[in-house]
């Protein structure tokens, strides 16, 4: 494959994307209750900001390598299974943390989120991290303190690939950057000591959020699952994103690629 056929299985890709977003924003707008004489005049102001003149953000091509590379991570593995990133570490989930995991769950900010298929009593979630070898979760601490938990499901040795879920659930911690030094952490782990090939996520379509913040990490969409999740009733619509070793090292600056 030639640099300009790959170039256009990228934009076809980036295109796929943007309707998925567009889609999803358009379903938040008339659960918000905005009908759709108002979803034009939406559509309008957006194209408004767009052709104001304002200073350009420093986005980097839409990667988050400007904040992080792999030299930001300080490596701990081999004598305290940590990894860090300025404020923010990851070490292997301990059955100690259960019970704030448990308190964590109550909070319905977690709606929308695969998170909250997670069981929700303290045995439950005790079996379900430490009894499935195709698991394996982490603790996310942000100055020492217990914050989330980041983790791999389905684990597959023998295709070198993995799910990732994370949740920050500490109240108070949001817009610290805690989340994304976790995920850039996380990957790490995966790519750099597991040597794994491919991280997959599943996100829900109305998660806008997540959607962008993980294009930003490197992952790409793969496919939509219509209706594949149902919650009190109701059938969501499933994106799967997926990101490579390869293209993960590239964007952050690996100086060598196994």
């Amino acid at each position: 494959m030639n640099k300009k056929e790959f170039d256009v299985i990228l934009k076809n890709r980036q295109d796929q994307l943007l309707k998925l977003v567009t889609k999803s924003f358009f379903k938040e707008l008339v659960n918000y209750g905005i009908d759709s004489s108002d979803i034009v005049t939406v559509s309008m102001n957006l194209l408004d900001h767009v052709t104001k003149k304002e200073k350009k953000s420093n986005n980097e091509n839409g990667f988050y390598h400007h904040l992080f590379t792999l030299k930001s991570v300080k490596d701990f593995w081999d004598t305290t299974n940590t990894l860090t990133i300025e404020k923010v570490s990851v070490s292997p989930l301990t059955p100690e943390g259960i019970p704030q995991i448990v308190r964590w769950l109550r909070n319905n900010e977690i709606t929308h989120t695969f998170i909250d298929f997670l069981p929700k009593s303290q045995s439950a979630l005790d079996t379900y991290f430490f009894g499935d070898p195709l698991r394996a979760y982490f603790e996310i601490h942000f100055e020492n303190e217990f914050v989330g938990i980041i983790g791999a499901e389905n684990i597959d040795e023998p295709c070198k690939k993995l799910e990732m879920k994370k949740f920050v659930g500490a109240p108070g911690f949001s817009g610290k950057g805690i989340g994304k030094r976790a995920t850039f952490l996380f990957l790490y782990h995966s790519f750099m000591i597991r040597e794994f090939n491919k991280v997959y996520i599943h996100s829900m379509d109305t998660n806008i959020r997540n959607i962008n913040i993980n294009s930003k990490f490197g992952f790409e969409l793969e496919g939509v699952f219509f209706q594949e999740a149902c919650k009190n009733e109701r059938f969501y619509d499933v994106v799967r994103m997926g990101l490579l070793r390869r293209q993960w090292l590239k964007i952050f600056n690996a100086e060598t690629i196994k």
